[in-house]
């Protein structure tokens, strides 16, 4: 049983990578909020077909109250707050960045935890921490001609920070989520939270220049293209694995193999997209994947 959780959770982070570089190719098209949109659109489809023919129900209708409540919070924290932040640093940092920040959540999950649980890290958690936060700077000053914050473009100053509050966002969600998910569906589970999503992304879209963003997203064939491939690595087969991990193995361990992302989407960027990446950027994603490894392991 361990094993299929730890293959599911490994199986996220290659979902998510894959994710990630078509929606950053999605926002170049069409913009933060629109992919946003119909992303959990076509996820919630998706999950509908799916819920459909595994259960036969296509809604989740048995859903105790406390898994709706928990999980549309889950939901609200980490589609509509966190998805917002993380999409903006994929249009200003890029995807491996982005994603390399988001190799903190295993830690600052551990952190809430000791606050609001009486949870301790230990040594082996504070070397674990440790090697994450070197990591991160390491690769974000390997970007930078120099060393000094100071010195670095606005544009990218705004991406790491917009990255730090989507990696707090995903911590809180991943709690909120173990609290109410239980032994519920996981595909039903992943409906609940894409639902309120959508609900989410739908009136921002509309507060937004009254959704004239999604006007011009419905011209755009390729950003749409891009989208909707996405949409099945990201929201949908991503998020319910990570569900289905969740249920089987501790939060922990399925963080850390999920924060595998920033080191293998190293390989299709340089592979396929011809991106010249810098040795001291791959030698902070691999201190930083190791160090969220020590921290659990």
């Amino acid at each position: 049983m361990e094993r299929i959780g730890e293959l599911a959770a490994f199986a996220t982070a290659l979902s998510w990578t894959m994710g990630a570089l078509f929606f950053e190719r999605g926002i170049k098209h069409i913009g933060v909020l629109s992919v946003n949109f119909f992303k959990v659109v076509v996820a919630f489809v998706l999950l509908t077909i799916t819920a459909t023919l595994m259960r036969g129900m296509p809604f989740p209708f048995d859903a105790p109250a406390r898994t709706l409540i928990f999980l549309s919070l889950s939901g609200i924290v980490g589609f509509l707050i966190t998805d917002m932040f993380l999409f903006s640093v994929y249009g200003t940092v890029g995807p491996r960045i982005a994603m390399l920040f988001m190799a903190l959540s295993p830690p600052v999950t551990a952190g809430i935890a000791y606050v609001f649980l009486g949870e301790t890290i230990g040594p082996r958690g504070g070397l674990g921490m440790s090697l994450v936060v070197t990591g991160i700077f390491m690769t974000v000053f390997g970007r930078q001609s120099s060393i000094s914050f100071f010195h670095i473009n606005k544009n990218d100053r705004w991406g790491y920070i917009f990255a730090l509050i989507a990696c707090l966002g995903q911590s809180i969600g991943m709690v909120l989520t173990k609290a109410g998910l239980g032994d519920y569906d996981p595909v039903s589970g992943t409906q609940i939270r894409i639902f309120t999503a959508v609900i989410g992304f739908g009136l921002a879209s509309l507060f937004y220049k009254k959704g004239e963003n999604l006007k011009k997203a419905i011209k755009s064939p390729e950003g749409l293209k891009y989208t909707l491939i996405g949409s099945f690595f990201g929201p949908y087969l991503g998020i319910t694995l990570s569900l289905f991990a969740i249920q089987r193995i501790s939060t922990g361990i399925v963080s850390t193999l999920i924060g595998l992302t920033p080191v293998i989407i190293i390989i299709p960027e340089i592979l396929i997209f011809k991106k010249k990446i810098k040795p001291m950027e791959i030698a902070g994603a691999l201190v930083a994947v190791s160090g969220t490894a020590v921290f659990f392991l």
